[in-house]
């Protein structure tokens, strides 16, 4: 593992949509940024789906929770509550009670900035070179506050035009309007679950492309999801072998977490780990290359 990070990161993977594999992608980039440094992922989804894939439901429902954490309440410290997993991250674990917090945070002093102070600052660039924060599915004071406290975004997709809106809503919604106040940048955008062919007018094809051609997108595509209109044009004609581009459906990879196992432990050979090594590069170096 290397510790001497240049640019300790916090990034927040984030999409206003459930269902498109937002705490996969999350968990996975995890696993593969520890090849990098020392690395916590923070469960901030109050269906806690990661930190129970992670088997840790039982401290999902614990007494101290990271709801206290992010509200002052009691002693509790975010280091006292992070997990040791076998997978050399550590866990900060969602919590039961974290929606109830929505509302309080609404109230509270600075409460777009608890996150921040306390988990990204007393950690990150000490105990830590890399924060993952699994954020929720719907606007809110908890996706506020993993945006001030990261700055970074990741934003997953999957094809469809339910994905798209979802897309849309999550910049209109969430990240256009705090932009206005505090430096966001969006690290990249993530084809997920991909299966179609690409040579046929699937919705593999339309995300794609849509992706690839739009202006506002142009620098945010990893280089594994990124096919120009040439290849396109070659790819109709019949002249170019259609790729398998973005991360793609894996029975395995939807079944790693059911193992409470990341990717790389469930199927150390299977060939999506070369994507989820990308997403860890993106983030290390704060963007695609």
């Amino acid at each position: 593992m290397v510790t001497n990070v240049d640019t300790p990161r916090a990034v927040s993977v984030v999409i206003l949509k459930g269902g498109v594999g937002k705490s996969t992608i999350s968990v996975n980039l995890a696993r593969q940024l520890t090849e990098r440094g020392r690395v916590l992922f923070a469960d901030l989804d109050p269906n806690g789906h990661a930190t129970n894939g992670l088997g840790f439901g039982d401290v999902y429902r614990g007494d101290k929770n990271l709801g206290d954490v992010i509200l002052d309440q009691g002693d509790a410290t975010a280091a006292d509550l992070i997990q040791e997993t076998e997978f050399e991250f550590n866990l900060l674990p969602s919590s039961n009670t974290l929606e109830d917090v929505e509302k309080d945070l609404a109230g509270a002093l600075q409460g777009s900035a608890r996150v921040k102070t306390k988990i990204v600052d007393p950690l990150l660039g000490d105990r830590y070179d890399y924060i993952v924060f699994d954020c929720p599915a719907y606007p809110g004071m908890l996706n506020n506050n993993a945006l001030v406290a990261s700055g970074n975004v990741l934003i997953p997709l999957e094809p469809g035009s339910s994905s798209i809106g979802g897309y849309k809503r999550t910049m209109e919604r969430l990240i256009t309007p705090s932009q206005e106040y505090i430096d966001i940048d969006v690290l990249a955008l993530i084809p997920n679950k991909l299966r179609e062919r690409i040579d046929q007018q699937t919705e593999d094809r339309e995300l794609l492309e849509n992706l690839n051609t739009a202006g506002t997108t142009e620098g945010k595509i990893p280089n594994f999801a990124r096919i120009t209109a040439e290849q396109f044009n070659a790819i109709d004609n019949g002249e170019l072998q259609p790729p398998k581009p973005g991360i793609r459906y894996s029975a395995a990879l939807s079944k790693s977490l059911k193992e409470h196992q990341p990717l790389l432990d469930y199927d150390p050979e299977n060939s999506q780990l070369e994507n989820f090594e990308e997403l860890a590069s993106i983030v290390a170096n704060g963007g695609v290359e």
